[in-house]
This record gives C-alpha cells, structure tokens and sequence, in this order.
C-alpha cells in the first residue's frame, strides 16, 4: 500500500486537506485567471483583439464563500467582425463540461480506492455527489481517457508506466510534488488538453 492510498484512508485525509480547503480553489482560480489574461494577450489567430465572453457555470463541489467566483468560466470572442471565432483557455478549474468542478472529480474518485463504505458515504455527502456519479466518474478515468488521444499521446511523458486499473490515483502518485496541493495541481496541469475537449461530457 502506498503512503498516499494510507494517507487517504487516516484520520487526516487528503479530502480533509483538500476537498474543503477554500485557499486550494481561491489558487485553481488564479491559475485560470492566469491562463486567460494569456490567452487574451495572444489574441485571436486573426490578429485581432479578444473580448471577454464568459460561459456562465454553476458547478458544484466549491466552498460556498467561492461560488460566485466559480460563476463564469474564462471565453473569448474575436472582436473582428466576419471572425468572431472563440477562444476558451484550458481550466484547472473545469473539466470539460461536467457539473462538478475538476478536483473533486479527481479527489472523490482517488478516494474511492482507499475509502471503507462509510467514508465513501461522508463524502458523497460532503459534496453532494451520488454513488452513480462516482461510479460513472471512475469508468471515465479507465474507459474513456485511457482510450482518448490525449493520454496515447502523452502517457510516455510520464516517469514510469502506469497501473491504468487504479487511475486517476496511479497518476497522482506519478507527479514527484511534495505536497498533496502541488501534487494535484500538478495533475491538473497533466490534464489541461482535456479541459476543452468534447471527450468530457457532462455528468
């Protein structure tokens, strides 16, 4: 057993340090922040200027203080007319257009490898996530983005292979951070190619 999957299941576990720390979401939304106040700069492949054409969002999984601030997801649209193509950053916030905002899905599925049944229950609770949505958010991790472009292309990046079987825990455990925080933003860096693409359905 791995000293993360043991930290999951003890009395300090990572959803403790992380599922509720208001300060790990207020730094994902700097990092958005960061990635749209580039893209902006970049502009449009037109060359033209971008203004700012956000997507309302009402995900769920965010402290209640942040809600507001995880209102809108970063999007662009060209200001030359005849253009008007939209540019919408990668997110550490978002993954694709699922409901529930991109950490917890990784860190209730992480979890779910460790949790006893009752623990499992709490944190279905926490977040307000059913069984059947963890159950679907674990078949994505070891169907759908084991069988996606993205990971075939970039899982050789990685340090050593990878036990598909036990994602996205296995991938966590690949990124060398000394915290828990920097180990999962470093994931979610890993992950942003996906964070636009249409292989994220909504759940």
């Amino acid at each position: 057993m791995s000293l993360f999957t043991r930290q999951c299941m003890g009395d300090t576990s990572l959803y403790q340090n992380l599922l509720c720390n208001a300060s790990f979401y207020r730094l994902l939304l700097q990092l958005d922040d960061d990635l749209a106040a580039e893209a902006r700069r970049r502009g449009c492949a037109c060359g033209d200027r971008l203004d700012s054409a956000c997507y309302p969002r009402k995900p769920r999984g965010v402290p209640k203080e942040l809600e507001d601030a995880y209102s809108c997801r970063h999007s662009f649209c060209c200001a030359k007319e005849g253009c008007r193509k939209r540019t919408t950053p990668p997110s550490f916030r978002f993954l694709g257009r699922k409901v529930f905002v991109g950490a917890v899905v990784v860190l209730i599925t992480v979890l779910r490898h460790g949790a006893t049944p009752a623990r499992m229950a709490k944190l279905r609770k926490l977040v307000g996530v059913s069984r059947r949505t963890v159950e679907r958010w674990r078949e994505w991790w070891q169907r759908d983005f084991v069988q996606s472009a993205f990971w075939k292309a970039t899982r050789g990046r990685l340090r050593a292979p990878l036990d598909q079987s036990r994602l996205p825990l296995s991938l966590l455990e690949a990124f060398c951070a000394r915290t828990e925080k920097d180990r999962m933003v470093d994931l979610l860096r890993f992950i942003l190619p996906l964070t636009t693409a249409s292989r994220a359905h909504e759940t």
